[in-house]
């Protein structure tokens, strides 16, 4: 995750760089699918959810067992995720027991089902943030998320949560078809009084590889980022409290790297390099993991075909402090990268960015990253042919409105 806001303030106030000790054994955030069943049929969803009961689902026991592991492990975080969180039966009583074993707790929902009792047992159970995701306003997040009335349903969670006084983030996927809304979004943000916004890229897992086709070509993707530049440096030059951050794409570091330098001295941009590297871009394997609903263990959310083992019988912390090769491989710093991703002068701030698409396409995990909008000139790398992503073949959802 780049947060952006996060490093706009340092232009303004700089904080010394933190270096990561590369002996310690870094301690994930981990994202929980808690089960599989969603009420939505959402176009990008990596889990290929479906409003049904999915067998194999760790039982409330496994999951309590699960949670005490974490706790002792001393995980920096947990986000509580789906299908549909709000689904799974044992939500509560675990985020409950979860509150007082992790610094932070966030829920990670569609937000459709959040009014009433369930706003109420939302907010007593303390999260540090609860993560509504919508993709357009009105028409357009219902089709993408495939049930008639999602949006307002999904709105009224925010509100709901709003007047409880829950930290709310609204959570945006960059497709083709979704793509012209992202200013709406941003005006529904400060309208609502929302805390956070963030943009996800999107990824090729699940539904999002079968329609990986409607990913937000390369040129959007930076005008989209150039209006998230623009509204994140208002936030913090002029107090305007929206933090915003996007997922799934490290280029977007490497982006912001040269606003810094269109728009900044020398010294402003080499204080940023020095904390881009440190952070050091993607984390999959190293400060993310993801247990799914089956007990399965993965470098993120989105490799659901790679497993390091299963919870219900060999404990997370043991897996994830195991041998693992390509828990190692992913750790490793530079990553074995090829092609125009292992020749890029940016490598060590965004990490390789994100493994999984260059694996969905070419069958190779340290191929080059086809979703980079970087230009070669950007990256330092000589003019060569570029992986490409099939273009959108279908008609854009809402045609009369193209923003970018």
């Amino acid at each position: 995750m780049f947060r952006l806001t996060e490093y706009m303030h340092q232009l303004v106030t700089p904080t010394p760089v933190r270096l990561r000790d590369p002996n310690r054994v870094v301690k994930p955030v981990v994202i929980w699918n808690l089960t599989r069943r969603c009420n939505l049929k959402c176009r990008h969803c990596y889990t290929v959810s479906a409003d049904v009961n999915f067998p194999g689902e760790l039982s409330e026991n496994q999951a309590f067992e699960t949670l005490e592991d974490l706790g002792r492990f001393k995980v920096p975080a947990i986000i509580l995720s789906g299908g549909e969180p709000l689904d799974s039966p044992y939500l509560f009583p675990l985020a409950k027991r979860a509150r007082d074993l992790t610094r932070v707790l966030a829920l990670s929902t569609n937000g459709t089902k959040i009014y009433g009792e369930t706003a109420d047992q939302v907010a007593e159970i303390g999260f540090d943030y609860v993560g509504i995701s919508i993709d357009g306003i009105g028409e357009t997040n219902d089709w993408f998320r495939g049930v008639d009335g999602a949006f307002d349903a999904a709105l009224r969670g925010v509100r709901e949560l709003k007047k409880r006084g829950v930290k709310v983030g609204l959570r945006f996927c960059l497709t083709e078809g979704t793509q012209h809304h992202l200013p709406d979004l941003l005006k529904l943000c400060d309208d609502e009084g929302v805390d956070k916004f963030y943009l996800s890229h999107l990824v090729y897992a699940g539904r999002g590889d079968k329609n990986r086709g409607e990913d937000a070509h390369h040129i959007r993707t930076r005008r989209g980022l150039d209006l998230l530049l623009d509204r994140a440096w208002v936030a913090v030059a002029e107090n305007k409290p929206l933090d915003i951050v996007t997922g799934n794409n490290d280029a977007d570091a490497g982006y912001f790297l040269q606003w810094v330098r269109r728009n900044f001295d020398a010294s402003h941009e080499a204080h940023l390099r020095q904390h881009l590297a440190a952070w050091g871009g993607n984390s999959s394997g190293l400060g993310v993991a993801n247990i799914d609903f089956l007990g399965q263990v993965h470098p993120d959310t989105y490799w659901s075909d790679y497993t390091v083992g299963n919870v219900k019988t060999t404990p997370f912390s043991e897996l994830w402090t195991g041998d693992d090769p390509m828990l190692a491989t992913l750790r490793t710093r530079p990553r074995p990268l090829k092609s125009r991703c292992g020749a890029c002068k940016l490598r060590d701030v965004c990490g390789g960015n994100t493994r999984i698409r260059a694996l969905q396409l070419t069958g190779d995990p340290w191929a080059e990253d086809p979703a980079c909008y970087l230009t070669n000139s950007e990256i330092g790398v000589a003019d060569s042919a570029r992986l490409e992503v099939s273009p959108f073949k279908g008609k854009s959802h809402d045609p009369q409105h193209q923003f970018f």
